[in-house]
Order: C-alpha cells, then sequence, then structure tokens
C-alpha cells in the first residue's frame, strides 16, 4: 500500500493528548515532511510530547482550537489532518456552552477550512457514546444513534454527519473513528471525573480495598490506546472514504473483571467492597463488533486486557513516585 504519510505535512489537533500523542508517534516512523500540532494543554501535556518535542518535523502551537486564525495558519499548507481535539463526556455536561464551541463551532471550522485549503483527508475522532445504549451486542456501526442522551455522544454524531455532508457538497474525504472505551498510558489521571481504574491503582497502591458501586455488572469494550493509534494510521493509508469505524477490542469486561484484572497483574490480594450505585448509567453495555474495520482497514487490535493493564500500572506507579 502506498504509504501517504511520506514526505506529507500533517495536523494533529489535540496532538499532546492522551491518544493524539501517540498518533503523533504512529506518524513519525513513517516519514512525514511536517507534523502540526495544536494543543491548549487542557488535557494535553508536555509530558505526553517527551518523545517526540524535541524531533524538528514537530511544529507544536500552544493554542486553542477555536483560535480560527490559528486553525487556519495551520491548516494552510498541510495534506492531511487528524481531528482528536475534544472535551470530555463529563466537561460537555458540565458546561454544554464550552462543548458547543468545541465539539461543534471548531469541528465546522476544521471542515470549513480542510475544503478551502484542499486537505486530501481528514481522519475524525468520533465515540461509541454515539450509540448510547446500543440496540445490538456486539454492536455493529449500523445501529442507530437514537438511544443516545449525552451531548459528547451528540457532538461527536454531527461531526461525523457534518464531515458526510462536506463529503456529498464539496468531496472532502474522510474517515470517523468510534472508539469504545480508551485507556493506556497518558490517560487522564486527575479531576473529579478520573477513570475508575486510576482510583484502583490508588487503592492498591495504599492497600486500601478498592470501591465497586453497583453489583459491577456494567461492561465496557476496552481498547489499548497504541491500538486506537495503529487504527487513525490505518484510517489515513486506506484507499477508503466516507466510512464510520468502530475500534473496540471486542471483547466485553464488566467492572468486576477488570478489577480482578487489575488486582492480578499487580500480585494484590485485596478483595472489593460494594457499595449502592449512587448514580444510574444509562449504558450499561458496551461491545464493540470491529468486523467493518477488520476487511477494509486490516485493522485488529494486538494488545490483550491483561497487558494494557500491565502497561497502564507500570504507568502510573512511576508516575506518581516522582510526582
Amino acid at each position: 500500500m502506498h504509504n501517504k504519510v511520506k514526505d506529507s505535512t500533517i495536523l494533529v489537533t489535540g496532538g499532546a493528548g492522551f491518544i493524539g500523542s501517540y498518533v503523533v508517534e504512529e506518524l513519525l516512523q513513517l516519514q512525514p515532511a511536517k507534523i502540526v500540532i495544536i494543543d491548549n494543554f487542557i488535557r494535553g501535556s508536555r509530558e505526553n510530547m517527551k518523545l517526540f518535542a524535541a524531533d524538528p518535523r514537530i511544529e507544536f502551537h500552544q493554542g486553542d482550537i477555536r483560535d480560527t486564525a490559528l486553525l487556519e495558519s495551520c491548516i494552510s499548507g498541510c495534506d492531511y489532518i487528524f481531528h482528536m481535539a475534544a472535551l470530555r463526556i463529563n466537561a460537555c455536561a458540565a458546561n454544554p456552552a464550552d462543548g458547543f464551541e468545541v465539539m461543534l463551532k471548531a469541528t465546522f471550522d476544521v471542515a470549513q477550512l480542510a475544503v478551502k485549503h484542499k486537505i486530501k483527508k481528514v481522519i475524525y475522532s468520533s465515540s461509541a457514546s454515539v450509540y448510547g445504549l446500543a440496540q445490538h451486542f456486539p454492536t455493529p456501526e449500523t445501529d442507530n444513534p437514537y438511544n443516545n442522551q449525552t451531548f459528547y455522544g451528540a457532538a461527536k454524531m454531527w461531526g461525523e454527519q457534518l464531515f458526510r455532508s462536506f463529503k456529498f457538497m464539496y468531496g472532502l474525504d474522510y474517515v470517523a473513528l468510534r472508539y469504545f472505551n480508551a485507556y493506556g498510558p497518558r490517560m487522564d489521571t486527575d479531576g473529579k471525573y478520573t477513570e475508575v481504574m486510576i482510583k484502583w491503582l490508588d487503592c492498591i497502591r495504599d492497600g486500601r480495598n478498592p470501591l465497586i458501586y453497583g453489583d459491577g455488572s456494567t461492561t465496557m469494550d476496552f481498547v489499548y490506546v497504541r491500538d486506537i493509534a495503529r487504527a487513525n494510521i490505518a484510517a489515513l493509508q486506506a484507499d477508503i472514504s466516507d466510512e464510520a469505524f468502530n475500534i473496540g477490542n471486542c471483547e466485553e469486561t464488566s467492572l468486576k473483571q477488570l478489577l480482578d484484572v487489575l488486582l492480578k497483574v499487580n500480585d494484590s490480594t485485596l478483595e472489593p467492597e460494594f457499595r449502592e450505585e449512587n448514580s444510574i448509567n444509562p449504558v450499561s453495555r458496551r461491545l464493540a463488533d470491529i468486523s467493518k474495520a477488520k476487511q477494509l482497514l486490516s485493522f485488529s487490535p494486538s494488545v490483550s486486557l491483561e497487558q494494557g493493564m500491565k502497561e497502564l500500572s507500570a504507568w502510573y506507579f512511576e508516575k506518581i513516585k516522582t510526582a
């Protein structure tokens, strides 16, 4: 397959972020001319960029994608765009006005400027949140989005439809990737929306029994961050446009099973304590059907949950040791 990255100039919005930084690392192995990054460090960090910050092919702009002039200056002269900058699902719920500006208005600006500057292809980070509680398990891309109740999921679906309409109106090529439950080193670890696995790692470190709210039967499909980055590269390289793909591990893991794995890889004998659920989670199951990505992108996940949890644990304990 033709290496589209070679000698190309590529913009990664949110390129200092959790997933974006891994995408940049993957791109750099494929001989790009230049990688342009915009990140405002609200979720991203210099620490995430440490493996490539000094690379002469990196052009970094600390700024906000809501700054249209900055956005245009970064897009002009590029061949491809990975649009990854976003707010977290809980941040959108806490402040929908910010959610609108970042997730909808700025994404519209990206699409419009991509047409203006003749971008060859946009890879858009979408989410399994578009499904809400899906109709089918495993969930194919054909499941409808009408069960989603979140602003974040609505914004991601709007982004997909925006790029689809721009393909129809202007011929702008794009692929949307619906990530399931992303995890791994560099994931968000602080703030009140901390992922449950980070809270459990704190318990393991402190020798406290980890808490499970409810009966622990809620399931997710955990997909390792490096696999997500590989999927992004595959979406760019494939001669495919106007498609959305699920990116998951195709394994349904309950919270109870997740904790068992985390305790196992850390040689911990702690026992979970169950507490009454303090909120109703409308999405009680997640399980991706990725047969479409396998067929059209030749993508398959390569990192098992156990291996991924080992790497996450090692990274997190090192991070808090040096903090």
